[in-house]
């Protein structure tokens, strides 16, 4: 069974949202970084490496990093549908937004410490860019894709929560509201809130 290491108002909220999402069973195990213990702990090391979570184990296979997790769970239980098959055309922009997502941290990081950049020295451009991308993208909605809900949608849909409604750091858009307010609206997100506070 899977097990999803997790720590309460995390980043270990989008994994728990995925796996929700796919319906599996799974054990939580509930990961105090307070500490810090667990960047000590050789067995916790061999699952993630950078001590963080969220992470997951899958038997001997462990892995960190949220985006990961969220396209291990949605290619492991393929009935779940969080994912576009092998083949299919819009599998490729699927791939993209599900690590595109990792932006909105960076972006995030960029408003909060005012850091300045030149865009072509910073991964993520800017963070006008990075939210204007978005916005654009999610002008045909209701998801990331389209019509269908993905795996892409996690990590999408728990940065831009993060960063707009409730830290108010991004400022709101129309189109990031009406998302937003769909992603919170799925069971996944409200099982995987009650799970993470």
């Amino acid at each position: 069974m899977i097990k999803i290491y997790y720590a309460p108002r995390t980043r270990s909220f989008t994994a728990l949202w995925a796996i929700e999402e796919s319906g599996a069973p799974y054990e939580k195990v509930l990961t105090d970084i307070s500490t810090g213990a667990q960047k000590q702990d050789g067995a916790y090391l061999a699952i993630n490496p950078m001590g963080k979570v969220p992470a997951l184990q899958d038997g001997d296979a462990g892995m960190g990093e949220a985006a990961g997790i969220c396209a291990y769970i949605a290619e492991k239980f393929p009935e779940a549908k969080l994912a576009p098959p092998l083949g299919d055309p819009r599998r490729v922009r699927y791939l993209y937004w599900l690590f595109f997502a990792a932006n909105i941290e960076a972006a995030i990081t960029q408003i909060a410490t005012k850091i300045e950049m030149p865009q072509v020295s910073a991964g993520w451009g800017s963070a006008t860019q990075v939210f204007d991308v978005i916005d654009k993208a999610l002008e045909k909605g209701p998801w990331i894709l389209g019509d269908q809900f993905t795996a892409a949608d996690i990590p999408l849909g728990a940065g831009l929560n993060f960063g707009v409604k409730m830290f108010g750091m991004v400022p709101m858009r129309p189109n990031f509201e009406r998302y937003i307010d769909r992603c919170t609206a799925r069971p996944a997100f409200q099982r995987a809130t009650a799970l993470s506070s």
